[in-house]
């Protein structure tokens, strides 16, 4: 028999974006919400790069979820596995029945590693590792100081995927590293994309960067296969209607899983993006961050088809706007609270070395602080990214008052 349940407002996603819209909710007065979370732990994954660098331990980015379920939220340990907008409902992984008279997405996007033929079955091994996984990037890290010399691959996969510049960042701390102590790479860094990086303003200096390490550049090679036993990696030329093929010998190489919505989001006709750029992730005024077909549903996070860089940073800009935007569709009052598109990117150049770079959906340069040139790599860039971020992350975000 099927349990069921209703709760006033729910939350699916307790990470980033769940978190803060739960705190931000109770810190305006608001009960009878609950968040559907199934992880007891909860990760900093920012820092993910910085485990991979040598930098960190893989425990420094990491608390336990309740710590941070704001006092009178109700957790429910669970997963979901489908939405019937129609009948404002959500099944559990348990098959029980959650009914909700508003619902908040932020559940996140999964990572992909099957569409790489081979790459489950060699990851960890054979100098195949990658920093989306929590439990690889120390992996990262060791194949980095053990790295006697040869061919180094760091890739960059098809359509979105959260942070689009973590995939360079731990490539310029490899070849920072491998400088610094002598030993000879031939590194190449293979994206499905078109250039070094999607925001034109910061291509020059990041360019810059490639050519001091003579970091060879591979554009539009989506990475297809991997044999862990050759060492070889399989690249699709993207866009190539013979679909050719480049593979290529590594000695190491650090993937970037491809990324997607989750299967329960992806396979709703009545959610999911049809098309585009963004098919399959769930439809959301880029604006307003409401549904356009269902108004008691609001999404944010990298869930959503807004087209911004899927960020930590993009999540504190879009929390309070939907917030603002839920609570005036609950008072029946005009949505007035505007997401732009903010997001920011801190791209790591090198140890000690950070751009940060900040935009909006135009790719219009949106700094924090106008009077610093943030196309410059900054000592000081470098220590917000591993001190003063964390700190507001945790004390701040997670406690709705940032």
């Amino acid at each position: 028999m099927t349990t069921t349940t209703h709760v006033p407002i729910l939350i699916l996603g307790g990470g980033t974006a769940g978190i803060c819209v739960a705190a931000q909710l109770r810190n305006r007065g608001m009960r009878g919400i609950a968040i559907v979370e199934p992880s007891q732990e909860h990760y900093y994954q920012p820092l993910w790069t910085l485990v991979g660098g040598g930098v960190l331990r893989a425990s420094e980015t990491v608390r336990k979820e309740a710590d941070f379920i704001p006092s009178g939220v109700t957790w429910i340990e669970n997963r979901a596995t489908s939405i019937d907008p129609g009948e404002n409902a959500v099944t559990l992984g348990d098959g029980t029945r959650v009914t909700y008279d508003y619902l908040v997405v932020a559940c996140g996007l999964q990572l992909d590693w099957n569409r790489v033929t081979g790459l489950s079955e060699t990851l960890g091994s054979n100098g195949v590792s990658s920093n989306y996984d929590i439990n690889l990037a120390p992996k990262t890290w060791e194949y980095i100081k053990n790295f006697k010399g040869g061919r180094a691959l760091f890739t960059f996969p098809a359509g979105p995927i959260k942070c689009a510049g973590a995939p360079q960042k731990i490539m310029y701390l490899a070849a920072d590293y491998f400088t610094k102590h002598g030993i000879q790479a031939e590194i190449f860094y293979a994206t499905a994309g078109p250039a070094i990086f999607g925001v034109k303003h910061y291509q020059a200096p990041l360019n810059n960067v490639v050519a001091r390490y003579g970091i060879h550049t591979m554009f539009n090679h989506n990475l297809v296969a991997i044999d862990g036993a050759k060492h070889e990696a399989t690249f699709e030329i993207v866009n190539d209607p013979e679909k050719t093929r480049v593979t290529m010998p590594f000695d190491f190489i650090h993937v970037t899983p491809p990324q997607s919505a989750p299967d329960f989001i992806k396979g709703n006709e009545l959610l999911a993006q049809p098309d585009g750029p963004t098919k399959g992730y769930l439809r959301v005024d880029q604006h307003t961050m409401q549904n356009p077909d269902f108004p008691n549903i609001f999404v944010l996070g990298d869930a959503g088809s807004t087209t911004n860089s899927k960020t930590g940073a993009a999540v504190r800009r879009q929390a309070p706007v939907v917030v603002e935007n839920l609570l005036a569709q609950m008072q029946h009052r005009p949505l007035k609270a505007r997401y732009n598109g903010y997001a920011s990117c801190p791209l790591i150049t090198g140890y000690g070395k950070l751009i940060l770079a900040e935009f909006d959906y135009d790719g219009t340069p949106t700094p924090s602080i106008p009077m610093i040139d943030t196309t410059k790599e900054r000592w000081s860039m470098y220590m917000l990214k591993l001190h003063a971020l964390p700190w507001m992350y945790w004390n701040l975000m997670m406690k709705g008052k940032a």
